[in-house]
């Protein structure tokens, strides 16, 4: 089905809990590897995934159409992961930088992680840039997100996020060299 008929279904269908269901099961794997890319754990992963979820199905009741569903779920996932990031450094008072080495050091002890040393190597540098660049990376590269896309699931201009791309590839680029 597609998003419009899903939405339609949960609205019109009479059976909101099936279309729902419906949307988990299209966007579930998703959603869970664009979380994971942010806070790294599988564990934490699930974690967010689930509050991302309690979280659209509070609010698809109002969800008028304006963005397609996977941009405004992938925003709820995106904001439910940064939140949680976010709580985790400052219920620990650690600066951002030690929560990388940290999130470094879990990828590295990550018993779900299969990829070789190269992948490994990747994302530990990935690791390394600021925030909104590792998220829009991860969404353009990753995810193969349109500009457009993230553009809608992150309120940011095309252009902003063309630069920030740009940036985070160069960044990488050194990152994977030295």
């Amino acid at each position: 089905m597609t998003d419009k008929e899903l939405v339609r279904l949960f609205h019109e269908g009479g059976n909101p809990n099936y279309a729902f269901n419906l949307i988990v099961r299209k966007y579930q794997e998703r959603l869970y590897w664009h979380i994971r890319k942010i806070v790294v754990s599988h564990d934490d992963a699930d974690d967010v995934l689930q509050n991302a979820f309690v979280k659209a199905w509070s609010a698809l009741p109002d969800f008028r159409g304006d963005s397609q569903l996977f941009t405004w779920l992938y925003r709820i996932a995106t904001n439910e992961a940064l939140t949680f990031m976010k709580s985790k450094r400052t219920k620990f008072f650690l600066p951002l930088a030690d929560v990388e080495h940290q999130l470094s050091n879990k990828l590295e002890d990550d018993p779900y992680f299969n990829g070789n040393e190269i992948q490994k190597k990747l994302q530990k540098a990935i690791l390394k840039l600021p925030q909104k660049q590792r998220l829009i990376f991860n969404m353009r590269y990753f995810d193969e997100m349109k500009y457009e896309d993230i553009s809608s699931a992150l309120g940011t201009s095309v252009g902003a996020l063309k630069a920030s791309y740009h940036h985070a590839v160069k960044k990488l680029e050194e990152l994977l060299t030295e």
